[in-house]
């Protein structure tokens, strides 16, 4: 799963959580998180996944893209990266892993332990008597 806030622009504080995959961004109206701003075109950047490989931005036919600063075409984001799309600033974050709730797991476990000493405490006893 991956977070995307929105840094500036109209849509400033704007939060995206997805795991599906492309992440369309522009004016476009089929686009992910459409952006209406100076500079953004209809298909300004995608962001796609490759298993293994990682998180991949690809800017739209010479749309001007920059990642930390550095104009790009296609690269590799990281975790924490700022992505500039058209006046409109972006944050690229890798998002949180919720664990799984446990608690039938857990008590099962105990229940489990606890079966165990007892069935301890009843063979010892049961020694003593011989």
């Amino acid at each position: 799963m991956v977070h995307i806030r929105v840094l500036s622009g109209r849509k400033a504080g704007t939060e995206l959580v997805t795991r599906h995959f492309p992440v369309r961004i522009g004016r476009a109206a089929n686009a992910t998180i459409q952006l209406e701003d100076a500079g953004v075109w209809d298909e300004h950047l995608r962001i796609d996944f490759k298993h293994r490989e990682g998180y991949f931005a690809t800017a739209g036919a010479e749309a001007p893209v920059r990642v930390n600063d550095e104009p790009q075409q296609r690269t590799l984001l990281r975790n924490g990266d700022t992505v500039a799309v058209g006046s409109v600033r972006l944050q690229f974050w890798l998002a949180g892993v919720a664990q799984r709730r446990l608690g039938y797991r857990e008590t099962f476990t105990w229940v489990l332990v606890a079966l165990v000493c007892a069935l301890q405490v009843a063979l010892v006893y049961l020694l003593i008597q011989l």
